[in-house]
């Protein structure tokens, strides 16, 4: 794909969804990193509806971490790998009220040293909190990107390095929102709706005519 084809699929997005953002909820930085840990493998909505009960009794890392694990899996019961997910998030609360006074450090190397905290969730805070032109390649990022060919690779990190190479400095501050909610939405992974497409003509899938009655370019 050329940098001028590449250019009109974000400005369509960005006239759409001038100012896009993540589907989680939440009230501070911190919780938005709790959010953003528990939603690996799970979906926004089932975090939303387990962190609206939990923020709103325990709403700091000093609360949460004195709820305990058992006390955590009670909220977040309904998210998957909730075990697993009580025990990184206590941990990682830990740790931000020792060494950081609760509050949710600003570099990559300090938040990836968080329990439960890889690369993709770093890039969502850097990026969601704190404004940085990161790009954090979910599942939707990874489809989206190799589909239309807009980034390809073979890894989410390859993905990664090749949208911040390649997508204009204008777009890179709200680019890995916008490809989320295309791929959530209209690029969804068995059957995209190609019909419903904005970015259709500018898609460069071999297999869009499959899922669409318009005649590709």
């Amino acid at each position: 794909m050329n940098k001028e084809k590449r250019s009109a699929i974000f400005k369509i997005w960005q006239q759409a969804n001038h100012s896009p953002t993540t589907e989680l909820e939440y009230d501070s930085t911190f919780q938005l990193l709790i959010s953003v840990i528990l939603s690996a493998q799970a979906t926004d909505i089932s975090v939303n509806k387990a962190t609206k009960p939990l923020y709103k009794k325990y709403p700091t890392a000093k609360k949460i971490a004195k709820l305990g694990v058992a006390g955590l899996e009670d909220y977040i019961k309904s998210i998957g790998l909730y075990r697993t997910k009580a025990k990184n998030v206590i941990k990682t609360c830990e740790i931000l009220e020792a060494d950081y006074q609760g509050e949710v450090p600003t570099s990559r190397e300090a938040l990836e040293a968080l329990p439960g905290v890889g690369r993709k969730t770093a890039n969502v805070i850097l990026n969601t909190a704190f404004g940085e032109p990161t790009i954090a390649v979910d599942t939707h990022i990874f489809r989206v990107s190799n589909r239309t060919g807009i980034a390809k690779g073979k890894t989410p990190l390859e993905v990664e390095k090749r949208l911040l190479r390649l997508v204009p400095d204008e777009y890179k501050l709200d680019c890995h929102h916008w490809l989320i909610l295309h791929g959530r939405y209209v690029c969804t992974a068995k059957k995209p709706h190609c019909d419903e497409c904005p970015i259709f003509e500018l898609c460069e899938s071999r297999e869009k005519n499959k899922f669409s009655k318009r005649e590709a370019v």
